[in-house]
């Protein structure tokens, strides 16, 4: 098999800058090819060698010209709006999520890509009460129409089973991905550990299935070079419910019904008083809790920290990033 040429959708984001380094200074395998794609121009002070920038909104036309021109055959699409800015909304969130991930659907269809890798979230389950203890990629995805995220990661993915069908030829490997956590990372969970208290749920465990950002780029560069495709959970062995997490944090843990926290958030969240709203209860209620199984034994990607280690390794980064 000759060197894939590489494209990778958000590539300035979190987790794109990550993979473009990694795929870079792999000295055992070069991407014969390997094209940064992002809406935001970076500076070029910040370019690595052998990298190709390419500036462009997912949902712009030419994408299928731009894929031609670079000769990519393999597309790593990260691209979403995981922590919505401030001025944000629906329709916006749709128009990147959705529209773009069909815009650039197309564009691999029409320029002969090979295939394609994308970034999911366990999410597209949906946060309900009759979830699986643990969840396996077999599970319908039912997603929550009150919560934008999961919402359109189930639209995206019932797209991608719709492409299986009618496009073959272009291969996928989808992995829905568990929270994430690194030496760097910051987003609206992390937010939620830095609160004075940590809020529980009254009747629930609230468990977290945690995932080392590099274990998410090592899953991605093993897509890039291997013939398997399929749909996989991203997660780390195990999970901790959010009374582990308070205690390992060495905090309180406050426990609420859930109608009295929705009231609250009804209140609290029009105003800017809270960047959590009312839909959001469920999320901390019902979590899906991520199978890691079919990533280990059919893909052949072995995690290498759980759920608590990779805490573990996040609560041990928090004074090399201010917050302690």
């Amino acid at each position: 098999m000759s060197a894939p040429r590489v494209l990778v959708t958000g590539a300035a984001g979190y987790l794109g800058s990550q993979l473009i380094a990694a795929l870079a200074a792999d000295a055992a395998r070069k991407p014969a090819a390997l094209v940064a794609l992002d809406v935001r121009e970076l500076p070029r002070e910040t370019r690595l060698p052998g990298v190709a920038y390419e500036t462009a909104d997912i949902r712009a036309p030419g994408l299928a010209a731009l894929l031609e021109r670079h000769a990519i055959d393999t597309v790593v699409h990260l691209a979403s709006i995981v922590t919505p800015g401030k001025k944000s909304d629906r329709e916006f969130e749709y128009s990147v999520d959705v529209l773009g991930t069909e815009n650039l659907l197309k564009a691999c269809v029409a320029a002969g890509v090979r295939k394609i890798v994308v970034s999911s979230s366990g999410a597209a389950y949906g946060y309900h009460a009759d979830n699986p203890a643990w969840i396996s990629e077999d599970a319908p995805l039912r997603g929550n129409l009150e919560f934008a995220y999961s919402w359109h990661k189930r639209l995206v993915e019932d797209m991608l089973a719709d492409y299986r069908e009618r496009q073959p030829q272009l291969q996928q490997v989808v992995f829905r991905i568990g929270t994430i956590l690194g030496e760097t990372v910051r987003n609206q969970i992390t937010d939620l550990f830095d609160k004075p208290r940590l809020i529980a749920i009254r009747g629930s465990d609230s468990p977290f299935v945690f995932i080392w950002d590099q274990d998410v780029v090592g899953c991605m560069g093993e897509a890039v070079y291997s013939d398997r495709t399929g749909v996989f959970n991203v997660a780390g062995d195990g999970a901790l419910g959010v009374r582990e997490i308070a205690a390992r944090l060495g905090k309180r843990c406050v426990v609420l019904p859930a109608w009295l926290l929705r009231s609250a958030l009804a209140v609290l969240k029009p105003p800017g008083l809270t960047q959590y709203g009312p839909e959001q209860v469920n999320f901390l209620r019902y979590r899906p809790v991520l199978s890691n199984r079919r990533l280990k034994e059919v893909f052949g990607y072995v995690p290498k920290k759980s759920s608590a280690e990779v805490f573990e390794f996040y609560l041990a980064a928090r004074p090399r990033r201010g917050e302690a």
